[in-house]
């Protein structure tokens, strides 16, 4: 270790502030320079290239294939709803038992006034058969007083006995009479309370669940936590309709008596006539709907309650448009002649195909297509049940193993149309979305509705 000389003059040292030199020769502020125009000239042509592609393609504006019946296309209004029984009853008892007896279970049809269950009864019948045993014995001694009053009065007229005593036989006898009647009225009361054990069917009506089981005990008020309230719940399968909800601001067009035409999910390809029976006159503030009921004109076993279903509100009543099968359609302008042909412009994998088409009579703006369209819909449970795909009038084999993935309907950019349970079922998960930001609701509306940059497939 050197040792440091004290008497060195620190105040001789400076600093070389002269340029320094990089080991490439140029100065530094050149170097950067360079770095700087390089990058301009490279952005300036990516730029370049970038825009004359865009600027290359064609601008299209795109519609959707769908498939509709004749009274979609004839609709005013398109509402979701369920379908609700109007008259619908949980039964219960109205004494507290045990059930003994039950003798319906779900699906099974009742009358009015059939007995559907009955709770044990001993004590009640018990007290039945005493007041009856009461009430015939205070007859038996109707039958003696009586006789004894008819004596009294005629000893009176002959003044062989007193006034008294013949007053006293006449108290005797309305005491009898009374307790005559206090005995019948003890002897209805046992006969309700064993009817009470009976539950009965208020009307005709199919059962729709069933809340308890022979062996359960059942309470009119469920005071204790084993106890059961209703035993079944009956609805009247005469009285469905559908309630839907109707935006506030389309609710002057629905009126009382409006034709309708009822769709179930369960059935998408059945159409059931309808009328609007009841607009409810009160508003849901919180989705800033009213509530609209919609009764079956037609119906048949197949409609249960708590079904979903879409009602098309209809300008007018068609027998044609209820029997028709549902069709293909599309926006009329999507259909040009190429060549003394039709074809319209399929857009897939970011190019277009010019497909050919058969075209049928227009519906409105829509024009219905019998050949070369396929909606997605149809696409995806052909390829479910029948393993293949038609386009083109073509039907197209799929190779195995194949997976389909779907999504569900949107209508009207409005909500989701859910498939059929019968359909949800053939599928291996389902994942659930929640709600889009409001950038990416932006970018679905611009393209579902605005306009794509395509090339023509050569």
């Amino acid at each position: 270790m050197m040792a440091q000389d004290p008497h060195v003059d620190l105040s001789k040292l400076k600093i070389d502030r002269a340029e320094a030199t990089p080991a490439n020769g140029l100065p530094r502020h050149r170097y950067w320079l360079l770095i700087y125009v390089g990058s301009t000239i490279f952005l300036g042509l990516a730029a370049f290239f970038f825009f004359k592609t865009m600027s290359g393609g064609e601008v299209v504006e795109l519609t959707t294939v769908s498939i509709v019946s004749a009274s979609q296309a004839n609709a005013l209004l398109t509402a979701s709803g369920y379908v609700v029984a109007q008259r619908k009853a949980s039964i219960a008892s109205k004494a507290t038992g045990r059930i003994v007896y039950l003798g319906f279970k779900e699906g099974d049809q009742v009358k009015r006034g059939t007995i559907i269950a009955r709770i044990e009864s001993d004590d009640v019948e018990a007290a039945l058969a005493q007041a009856k045993a009461e009430l015939g014995a205070v007859r038996a001694e109707r039958n003696e007083v009586d006789q004894a009053l008819q004596r009294s009065r005629k000893l009176l007229e002959r003044q062989l006995i007193s006034q008294a005593e013949n007053d006293g036989t006449e108290a005797r006898y309305s005491r009898v009479v009374a307790t005559i009647a206090s005995r019948e009225a003890a002897v209805r009361a046992a006969e309700v309370q064993i009817e009470n054990t009976r539950i009965r069917a208020p009307f005709d009506g199919t059962i729709l669940s069933k809340n308890a089981d022979v062996g359960e005990v059942v309470a009119p008020f469920a005071a204790g936590a084993s106890s059961r309230v209703a035993v079944v719940t009956i609805a009247d399968m005469t009285s469905l309709e559908v309630e839907a909800d109707v935006s506030e601001s389309n609710i002057e067009r629905i009126s009382s008596g409006m034709p309708c035409s009822i769709t179930l999910d369960a059935y998408p390809d059945k159409r059931y006539p309808g009328i609007v029976d009841k607009i409810v006159p009160t508003a849901d503030r919180a989705k800033a709907t009213v509530l609209t009921k919609v009764r079956f004109t037609e119906r048949d076993n197949r409609v249960l309650p708590e079904m979903s279903a879409k009602v098309n509100f209809l300008s007018s009543a068609s027998s044609e448009a209820k029997n028709s099968p549902p069709i293909i359609v599309v926006e009329a302008s999507a259909i040009v002649t190429r060549k003394g042909k039709q074809v319209a412009f399929r857009y897939e994998d970011e190019s277009v195909t010019e497909v050919p088409v058969i075209v049928g009579p227009a519906i409105g703006i829509l024009v219905h297509i019998t050949s070369g369209l396929v909606p997605a819909q149809a696409a995806l449970l052909e390829a479910m049940q029948e393993y293949t795909v038609t386009a083109a009038g073509h039907s197209y084999p799929l190779d195995r193993p194949f997976f389909v993935l779907a999504t569900q309907n949107p209508i009207e950019l409005e909500g989701t149309y859910p498939l059929p349970e019968a359909q949800l079922d053939r599928f291996l998960f389902n994942v659930v979305m929640t709600y889009l930001s409001e950038n990416d609701e932006v970018q679905v509306v611009t393209e579902t509705t605005g306009v794509k940059h395509a090339e023509p497939m050569k």
